[in-house]
């Protein structure tokens, strides 16, 4: 049987102010909550899609939102994220499974079912590290064999320095790696354009002009 390759998402509740608060100036707070939790719902079909493994959905601040509670009622496992920073959460993540694990986050909506099934194979072929790379620095997805705690601990997280240091110890652990594309994360207003041009422009809330709310 081909090995199982385990799919963690991390994802935030779609609360207004919480959840891509940088593109509130471009949707109101309530239209950001409402990208997210599209962006959530796309992570989570992208990682069934892929069929690879079993998914997790690692929710942040807990498991109770009803978006949360909805995709588990699917047979998505549902589990809180780890208290710490963006690393001690990803590495609790990859500690949690016996097998290959690859973690995502709900910002890439670039990122492809085809996309997960090449990442697997190449850790299925013992490759010991997966990297895809973002545009801006940092990466969207990150595969591994087995933990490795130096790759997350004290790391300059959302800084444009992120992958070159994830390198330089990946580098210094003596890890095999491979980078099979670079993507870019849905982070700023004027990153609502590029997705509109890539054909999920559907994830977009619009925005009612008459009454400054969010209409689905």
């Amino acid at each position: 049987m081909t090995e199982a390759v385990a799919v963690a998402v991390l994802g935030k509740a779609p609360l207004p102010g919480f959840a891509k608060t940088r593109l509130i100036p471009a949707l109101g707070a309530e239209g950001a909550a409402l990208l997210q939790a599209r962006l959530v719902e796309h992570a989570i079909a992208t990682a069934s899609a892929a069929r690879i493994g079993p998914v997790t959905l690692w929710a942040a601040p807990d498991e109770s939102h009803p978006l949360f509670q909805t995709i588990a009622a699917r047979g998505v496992a549902l589990a809180r994220q780890n208290r710490g920073d963006l690393g001690a959460r990803m590495l609790a993540a990859v500690a949690a499974t016996a097998t290959s694990t690859v973690v995502i986050g709900t910002d890439c909506p670039a990122l492809t079912p085809d996309h997960l099934r090449t990442v697997a194979e190449i850790l299925r072929g013992g490759t010991d590290a997966v990297i895809i790379p973002a545009e801006d620095g940092g990466y969207v997805l990150i595969g591994l064999r087995a933990p490795a705690q130096a790759l997350f601990s004290d790391m300059p997280w959302s800084t444009p320095t992120v992958m070159k240091e994830t390198r330089r110890r990946l580098r210094d652990l003596r890890l095999t790696w491979r980078e099979p594309i670079t993507l870019w994360d849905l982070d700023l207003p004027e990153d609502l354009e590029r997705l509109r041009a890539t054909g999920l422009h559907h994830l977009i809330p619009v925005q009612n002009s008459q009454t400054s709310g969010t209409r689905i």
